[in-house]
């Protein structure tokens, strides 16, 4: 190592004794534009001989060819000498004048890009966008055009077996060349009006609407409640199931009467004793039942048409009355008079304590007579029957008299279906509420003063039974097929205000309320009797005895009172 130390001491110093000042001279007479322009000669001999460590010592180099001089050639003075050797030219020297480059790459314009924009995985592709303008899933295209698309979807007969395949197609009736998936246009509209009238009236048995928005469907609103499941349940094997029919009563002074085919019973709500009333004659059936005001009575219409009289008490009957050519469908109580609805349209008094007891005969009804309802105060009395009327007839008639005749006040055909359901309002007795039946499933409220349609409601199905709530302003009606549900409306805005979705496994024909107003028994033909406690009793306040001076009328004193 210490031999070659001198040997590269005498090569550096002569490179630098090289640039002696004739040289430069040479120099500073040449025009340069680059460090290129310098010969091959003078080249070769600089990069062997530079110390600058950026330049490379490599021999195998081919030489760089003789640049053509420009115009423009700068002086080398000292300063770029010596940076020059030093490798390193300063930001802000003799650079900043050099035009090294002079014609730069200027791109060719390109067309304007087009934003794409952003899609979520929700939306179509883009190419689907393009090839279809409607949307991807609902096409859009007319008729004929699609169904042409759709020749993909032929069935084809080519087969091992072909003798099979028609054999099998001819048996299904299916078209071998034909589309077994294709779209078609509407039916056309029925221009039969009885089609379309029968397709109507059967829309309600296939159209089960929505319930009330409640987890229960029982509740309305955050004040009012009900029970979903009834208080009580009675079996009553045998009950008919007849739309047409009343079978049971409850009375003033708590006793529930139930028709089951030929047998009439009595349950006793105090005590829970059930009795044996009576029997039809053989070979036929009990149609009605209805107790009197005073509850003392029974009245029993019988399919063959007569009417019996029974004494609850007793068990005993009282007396038949007969006349009616079919059955007695409905019943109704004012006073010592039984009025009875018959299959042939005809509504008779009957006056219990004549012998000769048909006193009137009312004819206003050509169909069966189903519904049959007096006011609280005996001076009118409704009627609904299968023809789809409802009469009010007035009961302060002149002459009752045997063979008399009476003529409706009132007759209403707003109803399209049979009207079994009545009742009169307890609280404002002008009101009356009538229902109708599968066709009609509408409830109507009529002033029997004027005669004028008050309200009206549509309900989701047949309306069986209506009854008002004798101390608030309310009314419960009962719903056959597909609901067979109970339902509460507010008077008069006729909001519903509680709904018992599928109260029997039937539909639910009749109901009766409690003598105290607030439950509410039902029957249906899955021979069951229910008891729901609809509406609850006001609560009474209790008086306060007034305060007396004397000291014997203290606490001490009234805890030993018998009350």
């Amino acid at each position: 190592m210490t031999a070659k130390t001198p040997a590269r001491r005498r090569a550096r110093s002569v490179t630098r004794n090289t640039l002696t000042p004739s040289f430069i001279n040479n120099m500073n007479s040449m025009q340069i534009a680059s460090p290129a322009r310098i010969s091959s000669r003078t080249a070769s001999t600089a990069v062997n001989d530079s110390p600058n460590p950026f330049i490379s010592q490599s021999k195998s180099r081919n030489t760089s060819p003789v640049k053509r001089t420009v115009s423009g050639g700068i002086e080398v003075t000292h300063e770029l000498k010596r940076q020059a050797s030093s490798g390193v030219i300063r930001k802000g020297g003799i650079e900043s004048r050099m035009n090294v480059v002079k014609n730069d790459y200027i791109p060719p314009p390109s067309a304007p890009e087009t934003k794409v924009p952003r899609r979520s995985k929700s939306t179509a592709s883009l190419r689907a966008e393009a090839q279809l303008e409607g949307d991807r899933f609902i096409p859009t295209r007319d008729i004929d055009s699609l169904a042409a698309s759709l020749d993909r979807l032929a069935i084809q007969p080519m087969s091992s077996s072909p003798g099979h395949t028609a054999r099998l197609a001819e048996a299904t009736g299916i078209n071998l060349h034909g589309r077994i998936l294709s779209y078609h246009e509407a039916p056309p509209v029925p221009t039969d009006k009885t089609l379309q009238k029968q397709r109507e009236a059967v829309a309600p048995l296939y159209a089960r609407p929505g319930e009330l928005p409640s987890s229960t469907g029982t509740v309305t609103n955050k004040s009012r409640k009900i029970p979903t499941q009834p208080e009580r349940v009675l079996d009553a094997p045998g009950i008919v199931d007849d739309f047409y029919l009343n079978l049971i009563s409850w009375s003033s002074q708590n006793v529930l009467a139930v028709a089951l085919a030929e047998n009439t019973y009595v349950w006793r709500a105090d005590t829970g004793e059930v009795s044996h009333v009576g029997e039809a004659p053989q070979g036929s059936y009990v149609s009605s039942v209805d107790f009197s005001n005073d509850g003392a009575f029974l009245g029993v219409g019988i399919g063959t048409g007569d009417v019996e009289l029974w004494d609850i008490e007793s068990s005993t009957r009282l007396r038949t009355m007969t006349g009616h050519q079919a059955q007695v469908a409905t019943l109704s109580w004012n006073g010592h008079i039984l009025s009875s609805g018959c299959g042939d349209g005809s509504i008779w008094h009957h006056d219990v304590r004549m012998p000769r007891h048909k006193v009137m005969e009312l004819n206003g009804h050509s169909g069966e007579v189903c519904g049959l309802k007096w006011r609280a105060d005996g001076e009118l009395l409704a009627s609904g029957a299968n023809d789809n009327v409802v009469n009010i007839w007035d009961g302060r008639v002149g002459d009752v008299a045997e063979g008399s005749r009476g003529h409706a006040k009132w007759t209403k055909r707003n109803h399209t279906a049979a009207v079994k359901a009545l009742a009169w309002c307890p609280w404002q007795p002008s009101l009356l509420a009538t229902g109708g039946g599968t066709n009609d499933a509408t409830i109507h409220i009529w002033n029997s003063t004027t005669g004028a349609r008050l309200h009206s409601l549509k309900t989701p199905s047949q309306v069986t039974s209506i009854q008002w709530c004798p101390h608030k302003k309310e009314l419960l009606s009962t719903h056959g097929y597909p609901t067979n549900s109970l339902m509460i409306h507010a008077y008069p805005s006729l909001e519903r205000v509680a709904e018992i979705r599928d109260a029997h496994d039937s539909r639910v024909l009749f109901s009766t309320l409690g003598p105290a107003g607030d439950v509410v028994c039902t029957g249906a033909g899955d021979e069951n009797l229910k008891f729901w406690r609809v509406w609850e009793l006001e609560k009474q306040k209790k008086k306060r005895a007034p305060k007396e001076n004397n000291r014997l009328t203290s606490s001490r004193t009234g805890l030993m009172t018998i009350r």
